[in-house]
């Protein structure tokens, strides 16, 4: 991968290119609506990676696709749970200083997280529409 950051700069439990590099399948998946797929693919990096706090970043993903796979289904109680654990899994992710310039350059990161934060348990279904909709950058563009 082409990054503009010296891997030195990246210490263990931060999100680095590796990272990135691991989530590419995961991240089509999602942004191709194939949201038990994107699950599926990232629980098995999720699990690879115990006692790296990176894995809170697939993690947080991984709940937002189950969320979506709710609210596809109508399942408003389902929509919202999966969402309630993501939002925590974001919070921690900055908590732990996990998150790097990586995920805000190559997977709009800023946006994802004011669209995971933006809904409620008050929310109605129609009020997931645009998570619903979002869509990372592309990892077919992340000059891999």
């Amino acid at each position: 991968m082409d990054y503009n950051t010296p891997m030195e700069k990246y210490v263990f439990g931060q999100f680095s290119p590796e990272h990135l590099e691991a989530i590419q399948e995961g991240i089509s998946l999602f942004n191709e609506k194939k949201y038990w797929e994107c699950h599926e693919a990232l629980e098995d990096l999720w699990l690879d990676h115990v006692g790296d706090s990176a894995r809170y970043v697939y993690w947080s993903i991984i709940q937002v696709a189950a969320s979506m796979f709710h609210t596809r289904e109508g399942n408003l109680t389902g929509a919202w749970g999966m969402l309630f654990k993501a939002q925590d899994k974001l919070r921690k992710c900055e908590a732990m200083h996990v998150e790097t310039q990586l995920l805000y350059d190559y997977l709009s990161w800023a946006e994802f997280k004011k669209l995971v934060f933006s809904i409620s348990k008050k929310t109605p279904i129609e009020g997931y529409k645009e998570l619903y909709n979002f869509k990372f950058k592309d990892p077919k563009n992340w000059r891999v």
